[in-house]
C-alpha cells in the first residue's frame, strides 16, 4: 500500500510539474531520464530476474519506434494507439526470439539478440514507406489534453509508463514467475529437475521485457520529430541499459530505477555544460567504478551499510 500511495503522489507531482511554467529543457531531459527507467527495467526482467543478457534492446525500441510510425503515417492514430502497438509488436517479437533461442544459453543467447538488430535495421533501410536509410521528418499533432506544449505531454505519458514498467516488474519479482525466473538463472539444469516450467518462464520474460522495450521506444518519433535507422538502431541503448542495471543493483525491481535515475540525471547534467560527446565517457567510468568497488551496485551499498550499522 505504502507503494502505490508513493508512486501516485510521484505522478500527481510530475502533472503538476508539466503543467507549471518550468523551462522547456527540463521535460526534454525529463523524459530521457524516464525513458532510461522503462528501459533499464525492462531489461532486468529478462538479464537481472532470468540470467539472459540482452544486447539486443535496440532491436526493441526500434521495433516500437517504427511501429509507431506506421500507425501514425497510415492511420493517424493517437499517441497512445502508436504506444500499445509498438509494444505488441515488441512483445511478439521478444516472443519469436524467445521461441528461436530455446537451445542458446550465455555469451550465444547475447550474440542472437545482437544479430536481430542488424536484421532489422537492414529491412528498416530498405523500407521507403517508413524513410528508409535517410529517415523521415515528422510534424507533430496538436497538443491534446490540458498541456501546454507537445514536450510536456510526453514528459508525463512517459512518467507513467515508467511507473507501470516498474510495478510490473515488482510484481514478477515477488510472484512465482519471479522465483522461478532465479531459480532458472541460479541453475536452469537444477530448475528443470524441480519441476520449474524453464521454457514457459523464459518466454514470458522475452515478451514482458521485449514489449516495455517497445513501449519505451514508441514516442521517440514524436519526441524528435524526426526518425532514422542509425540512431533509432543505436547500441547505445544495450549498453546504457546495462550500466543503468549493474550500478543501481542488478535482479531487484530497484535497482534499475536508481541507476537509471542516477545515471540519466548525469549524462543530461555534462550534456548541458561540457559536451554531448562525453556521455559514452561518463557510462564507462561509471560502469567500471562500480564493477570494482560495488558489484552489487547502490543497493549493495545500502545492504552493507544496514549491516555494518546494526
Amino acid at each position: 500500500m505504502k507503494y502505490w500511495i508513493i508512486s501516485v503522489a510521484l505522478l500527481a507531482s510530475l502533472l503538476g510539474v508539466a503543467l507549471s511554467g518550468a523551462n522547456e529543457y527540463l521535460f526534454f531531459a525529463g523524459f530521457v531520464v524516464l525513458q532510461f527507467v522503462v528501459l533499464a527495467t525492462a531489461w532486468n526482467i529478462l538479464g537481472g530476474y532470468a540470467g539472459y543478457v540482452n544486447f539486443g534492446v535496440p532491436a526493441f525500441v526500434a521495433v516500437g519506434a517504427y511501429t509507431a510510425l506506421v500507425l501514425f503515417k497510415s492511420t493517424g492514430a493517437p499517441l497512445v494507439v502508436q504506444i500499445l502497438g509498438g509494444a505488441i509488436m515488441a512483445g511478439l517479437l521478444g516472443l519469436l526470439v524467445g521461441l528461436l533461442t530455446l537451445r542458446l544459453r550465455g555469451i550465444f543467447f547475447s550474440i542472437a539478440t545482437i544479430a536481430v538488430i542488424f536484421i532489422l535495421e537492414a529491412v528498416v533501410m530498405n523500407w521507403r514507406f517508413v524513410g528508409g536509410a535517410s529517415g523521415l521528418q515528422l510534424t507533430r499533432p496538436n497538443v491534446p489534453w490540458i498541456f501546454e506544449t507537445y514536450t510536456r505531454m510526453l514528459f508525463f505519458v512517459m512518467a507513467v509508463m515508467a511507473f507501470i514498467a516498474v510495478s510490473v516488474a515488482r510484481y514478477i519479482q515477488s510472484s512465482h514467475i519471479g522465483r522461478g525466473l532465479r531459480a532458472l538463472r541460479d541453475s536452469e539444469e537444477a530448475a528443470e529437475c524441480s519441476g520449474v516450467p524453464t521454457l514457459k518462464l523464459k518466454l514470458i520474460a522475452c515478451t514482458i521485457s521485449g514489449a516495455l522495450l517497445g513501449a519505451a521506444g514508441a514516442p521517440m518519433p514524436m519526441y524528435l520529430s524526426f526518425i532514422e535507422p542509425a540512431s533509432t538502431f543505436n547500441l547505445s541503448y544495450a549498453v546504457s541499459a546495462l550500466a543503468m542495471v549493474i550500478i543501481g543493483g542488478i535482479g531487484h525491481w530497484a535497482g534499475p530505477l536508481i541507476g537509471a535515475i542516477l545515471l540519466g540525471s548525469i549524462q543530461q547534467i555534462v550534456t548541458v555544460t561540457i559536451s554531448n560527446e562525453l556521455n559514452v565517457m561518463v557510462v564507462g567510468i561509471l560502469l567500471v567504478l562500480f564493477v570494482v568497488i560495488a558489484p552489487d551496485g547502490v543497493l549493495g551499498l545500502v545492504k552493507k551499510w544496514k549491516q555494518s550499522s546494526k
